[in-house]
């Protein structure tokens, strides 16, 4: 008979993150069945890279939809939205399920980045090629920072993080209900200096985040957890990746609105 062996972090290693999707509460314990397997950072760089193929090859038919002219593409778009809203949250509450879950929320959000980046690319021309090149050269040289010790998952550096995340978070969430009432919440969406540098400024943070992502996906892996935990960080990375994507998009419309 299979026997669940529970593993725990250890105390001294309290960790603190902004992902919804990588929080204190998601690598404290975990129940790894004899022959299950455990997590290890080469199986979740290996699930990453699947999942962001995914994304790739729904975004790439989305982008085709609207080079096209299609009409369906906001229709696409906004099952992506809401689909990818939809299985985040199962994501987050049934981890064990991210085997499945993972793939297919890279596949809608792939639905929502090449829609939404196909339209903005009709309006200013290279603007997607322009954002997925800088996302994943931040994507790098964090990663290579970190791993080079470079930047440090410090206590304090954690704590700075997730309150400015949280921080963005409130925003956006009164920019949102102002929105029913037609109200546009100052400098998030125009083009001003200050609205330039309020999006820079979530963009570092959105950054950052990476950081936080890469230690807790490095503190799951040495606690032991089970396999399919390989699934959900790389899920959890896919989030911050996603929202990076969209804010460095954000800034660039912003850059580019006089052209």
């Amino acid at each position: 008979m299979n026997v669940p062996r529970t593993t725990t972090l250890p105390r001294a290693s309290k960790m603190r993150t902004s992902n919804p999707a990588l929080n204190d509460k998601t690598f404290t314990r975990g129940d790894v069945a004899a022959g299950e397997g455990v997590m290890t950072i080469e199986g979740a760089v290996n699930r990453t890279i699947i999942l962001v193929g995914i994304l790739l090859v729904t975004a790439t038919f989305a982008w085709g939809r609207a080079a096209v002219g299609d009409p369906s593409v906001g229709g696409l778009v906004m099952i992506g939205v809401i689909g990818g809203f939809v299985v985040a949250l199962v994501t987050i509450f049934k981890q064990r399920w991210s085997p499945v879950t993972a793939p297919l929320y890279a596949a809608l959000e792939g639905l929502v980045l090449g829609g939404v980046s196909a339209l903005l690319n009709q309006q200013y021309a290279g603007i997607a090629m322009q954002a997925a090149a800088l996302t994943a050269g931040t994507l790098f040289c964090l990663l290579l920072a970190y791993r080079s010790g470079l930047i440090r998952a410090t206590e304090n550096f954690k704590l700075g993080v997730t309150a400015a995340t949280g921080a963005i978070a409130m925003l956006y969430l009164v920019s949102f209900g102002l929105s029913f009432f037609g109200i546009q919440m100052p400098l998030l969406h125009d083009s001003s200096l200050m609205g330039i540098g309020l999006s820079l400024f979530i963009v570092v943070i959105a950054a950052l985040n990476l950081v936080l992502d890469f230690d807790f996906i490095e503190q799951g892996a040495e606690a032991g957890l089970p396999r399919y935990m390989e699934w959900y960080a790389g899920f959890g990375l896919m989030v911050t990746l996603v929202w990076l994507y969209l804010e460095i998009l954000r800034l660039l419309v912003k850059l580019r609105s006089d052209d």
